[in-house]
């Protein structure tokens, strides 16, 4: 469900050593990727290839609001400028633009490209995202975690097409087609067959040239999924996964090979255009990426990654020393990654010197750019449909309430929720709640203060409410011990959750500190948990109020799976829309909260 690391994997910066043995065939000092190599490229031995890329798009064809559709860029002069970016008709003119004067390109992607989508497309059960990628030109993509949000069936029907078992077709005359691009799932195999769910690779041909993709999702995917859609399926290790069908790949003849991988890492800079390659204290980029890095074979030639929502092209020695391309193009489709892959006709493999890897840089979905004509019409149709729905009011605001693009521990629009879910529980009859919890990574985005469309300023549409919690979990109210709760607390910053802490947002009332200058459970400062001003105890039991996905123990949160006497009360999403309706009006719009709950020592 979130989008960031899940797994135990150590934590290291990045240090590219000095030149190792330079590519087979190469003589040592060997110029970059893509230079000429004397005599092989006079005679046209290697040709380059293009790979464009991104990932994390989750549903986002019209661009994102607020924070959340804005990329953070250095300056010359080292000051940060925040860069509106994103949105399909941008996307597609882009990736358009970007392949003129290249004849061999070739367009892939690294997961979630659908689920957490806004109203315009998960209304519709992504269909009209697939749609998008398939008149964009996405030629393969590796399967994410929110690819599984609806099931196994329903990733399979996105695949193949058919119009939805329940919903039925959405157009009169139109037949859903499915994906015009292979979804791969090397990674993720049926516990009754053995078999990927898909396909596990594919090999992209052009004139002669062979590119083979292997697709695998990170393995904590049951972690951070609902245990229901994934029953029957078992996710393995995508370094086992990929070094497997690289050598099947090699089998064939195919020796060129990218790994598109749904995990990522966190680089020492939210800047896009930041030199993760940088030698300085504190630079490079650390999380589960780099041990994957340095253990997939050297037969991959670069990896795509994801999952994170960050930005980074950087090079990652290989397990024999050699420097290799990881990309990430952070989400929402507000850049996409260019990576060139050197091609040698005789050695069918990418030149990869000594001195440097495929080089890649990430560019932004400006959107002062022309807009691609046959999204804008794709736009207009869905939204046509999703009109009745998604223009209604719900709310008032006073100004930008930050969710997804707050960068804090706590967010306003996180404490808004929390109280949300809270005001939808509380009452004897509706669960007895006493206090909720939301996982960070559920507030899908901001509720921006500037109209979307013709609603007007600081109205929120049921649509925007939709974007910002799109998973319609149902409220589960449990019966929790004062020990349990704080165990839980504790979880946010240990376990699967140390090296990147998901810290819940909390409804009014519930307050402590957050001590981030200790490690793993001491950072949550045992005494100062209160709830209205007591101090928790122990042995008391409360009544916790949290979505569906939590209360199953998703985002590594298994003490909420001993809660007793369970509730379920609305969706996330009506207790969202009631809550700003009841708290909001045009003459007495909602105000961001302070987001004071959580004290936080650096």
């Amino acid at each position: 469900m979130p989008a960031t690391p899940q797994r135990r994997r150590t934590v290291r910066r990045l240090t590219i050593g000095a030149a190792v043995l330079a590519a087979a065939g190469l003589a040592a000092g060997a110029l970059p990727a893509g230079a000429d190599t004397g005599h092989a490229a006079r005679t046209g031995r290697t040709v380059d290839v293009q790979l464009l890329s991104f990932n994390d798009f989750h549903g986002n064809l019209e661009p994102p609001q607020g924070s959340s559709g804005t990329v953070e860029e250095v300056q010359p002069d080292g000051s940060k400028k925040s860069v509106p970016a994103g949105g399909a008709e941008y996307l597609a003119q882009s990736l358009r633009t970007a392949r003129k004067g290249h004849p061999y390109s070739v367009t892939a992607a690294a997961g979630d490209l659908v689920g957490a989508s806004p109203l315009l497309s998960g209304l519709f059960h992504d269909e009209p995202t697939v749609e998008a990628m398939n008149k964009l030109g996405l030629d393969v993509t590796s399967v994410g975690n929110h690819e599984f949000d609806e099931g196994r069936k329903e990733l399979t029907r996105l695949q193949k097409g058919g119009c939805h078992p329940k919903d039925g077709c959405y157009e009169d005359g139109k037949k859903f087609r499915g994906a015009g691009f292979p979804y791969l799932t090397a990674n993720v195999t049926d516990d009754k067959t053995g078999k990927p769910l898909l396909k596990p690779y594919t090999v992209w041909k052009h004139k002669g040239v062979k590119i083979g993709f292997i697709g695998v999702t990170l393995e904590g995917t049951p972690d951070i999924v609902n245990a229901e859609g994934i029953k029957g399926l078992k996710f393995h290790d995508e370094v086992e996964t990929i070094n497997k069908y690289a050598k099947v790949l090699n089998r064939q003849g195919v020796k060129s090979v990218v790994a598109l991988i749904h995990e990522g890492g966190l680089p020492a800079s939210t800047s896009y255009n930041y030199n993760c390659d940088s030698p300085g204290p504190g630079d490079g980029i650390s999380g589960p990426i780099t041990e994957i890095a340095k253990h997939v074979t050297p037969r991959v030639d670069a990896l795509v990654t994801g999952h994170t929502h960050q930005a980074y092209a950087c090079t990652i020695p290989d397990p024999s020393g050699k420097p290799r391309t990881v990309t990430s193009a952070a989400s929402y489709g507000k850049l996409y990654t260019d990576t060139t892959l050197t091609y040698d006709r005789r050695t069918h493999d990418i030149v990869r010197t000594a001195v440097k890897a495929p080089g890649a840089a990430n560019h932004v979905v400006d959107r002062t750019q022309p807009k691609a004509a046959d999204m804008t019409s794709l736009i207009a149709r869905w939204n046509k449909l999703a009109a009745p729905v998604a223009g209604r009011p719900v709310g008032h605001i006073s100004a930008d309430i930050a969710g997804r693009g707050a960068n804090a521990p706590e967010s306003p629009l996180g404490d808004v929720i929390s109280d949300a879910q809270l005001e939808a529980t509380k009452a004897d009859g509706k669960g007895g709640a006493q206090l909720a919890l939301m996982n960070p990574g559920g507030v899908r985005s901001d509720l921006a203060f500037k109209a979307s469309g013709s609603e007007g300023d600081g109205v929120v549409t049921y649509g925007e409410a939709f974007t910002v919690q799109p998973f319609t979990n149902m409220m589960n109210v449990v019966d929790l011990t004062g020990a349990q709760l704080l165990t839980a607390l504790q979880q946010q910053v240990s376990g699967p959750n140390a090296a990147s802490p998901k810290i819940l947002q909390v409804s009014k009332g519930l307050t402590y500190t957050l001590d981030m200058t200790k490690s793993g459970a001491d950072r949550i400062v045992k005494d100062s948990v209160k709830l209205n001003g007591e101090a928790l105890d122990p042995a008391k039991t409360y009544r916790v109020a949290m979505n569906e996905f939590l209360a199953g123990g998703g985002d590594g949160f298994p003490a909420f799976k001993d809660g007793k006497n369970k509730y379920v009360g609305p969706s996330d999403l009506d207790a969202f829309t009631a809550y700003l309706t009841a708290h909001s009006s045009a003459d007495k719009p909602l105000t961001p909260p302070k987001a004071d709950r959580i004290t936080v020592v650096k």
